[in-house]
């Protein structure tokens, strides 16, 4: 598997800083935050783009996916989410990114079925075009639907290859499913996993890899012995807890918890 981290552990970082961040410690890609706080947004022009995706071509680094906010089954019009999802297309096809990331956003209670319908609808619609742009969707486990359980009420509906799963293994855990229980669900649609680690399921302040409680090692042995070889993105969310510690110093550390972990994951299967 490659490994990956996301921006939101170095929030406004310039694109130049992160790329060296990446290879002194060893990862392969970068999941690039879409914010408007971010250097790297739907808001930035052509020449911009241009310059991010040589800036990581450069230093060898894979711009992983775009992480968005979109929120696919939010009430309201379609139109305005639509519009938000091409231009994250648009944004990823220009960095040569595989991936974007959405939200959910969708009503719970009552209104869960009508939410799963809207999601559904908007993805299928918005997956056409990110065909034609050789990018696919991937709806998180997150908010409204942060179990695998969740994901594949909207997901199965869709029945459209670009229209897939990003697995953050801290929801679905939250959520009361085990690895073991969310791997056979996503893994049809699976694009890329999710690891963090937190103090607890009261606490989500981020710690390093292996100092916390999220199954971190149950989830790699599901993943390689379901024989999935895509990529692990760890998303530090420095951004929200300013007293976590600096992604600087936990990254060289994180990477080599995470390579033990597939380590004893592949010896035993």
């Amino acid at each position: 598997m490659k490994l990956a981290f996301s921006t939101l552990g170095v929030p406004g970082l310039p694109v130049a800083d992160v790329v060296r961040l990446a290879v002194v410690n060893g990862y392969q890609g970068v999941e690039l935050r879409a914010h408007p706080e971010e250097p790297v947004h739907p808001g930035i022009g052509t020449d911009e783009r241009a310059a991010v995706a040589a800036e990581f071509a450069s230093g060898g680094i894979e711009v992983l996916g775009i992480a968005g906010y979109a929120r696919v089954a939010a009430p309201g019009d379609d139109a305005p989410v639509l519009a938000e999802i091409c231009e994250l297309l648009e944004l990823a096809r220009d960095l040569n990114a595989p991936f974007i990331r959405v939200f959910p956003g969708g009503d719970t209670g009552s209104g869960a079925g009508e939410a799963d319908a809207t999601a559904a609808r908007r993805l299928g619609t918005a997956a056409e075009y990110a065909t034609d742009l050789g990018v696919r969707i991937l709806l998180e486990t997150h908010d409204s639907h942060r179990t695998g359980a969740d994901a594949i009420r909207v997901l199965g509906r869709v029945g459209h290859h670009h229209a897939g799963s990003l697995w953050d293994v801290m929801h679905t855990w939250l959520g009361g499913e085990s690895p073991a229980q969310t791997f056979p669900a996503l893994s049809p649609f699976l694009g890329y996993v999710q690891v963090k680690d937190i103090v607890s399921a009261e606490d989500t302040t981020p710690v390093p890899l292996g100092e916390g409680v999220l199954p971190l090692g149950a989830c790699v042995d599901a993943l390689v012995r379901g024989g999935w070889d895509g990529w692990l993105c760890w998303e530090y969310e420095k951004r929200w807890y300013e007293g976590a510690a600096p992604l600087d110093t936990v990254l060289g550390p994180g990477r080599e918890h995470l390579l033990g972990l597939l380590s004893e994951a592949a010896s035993q299967s």
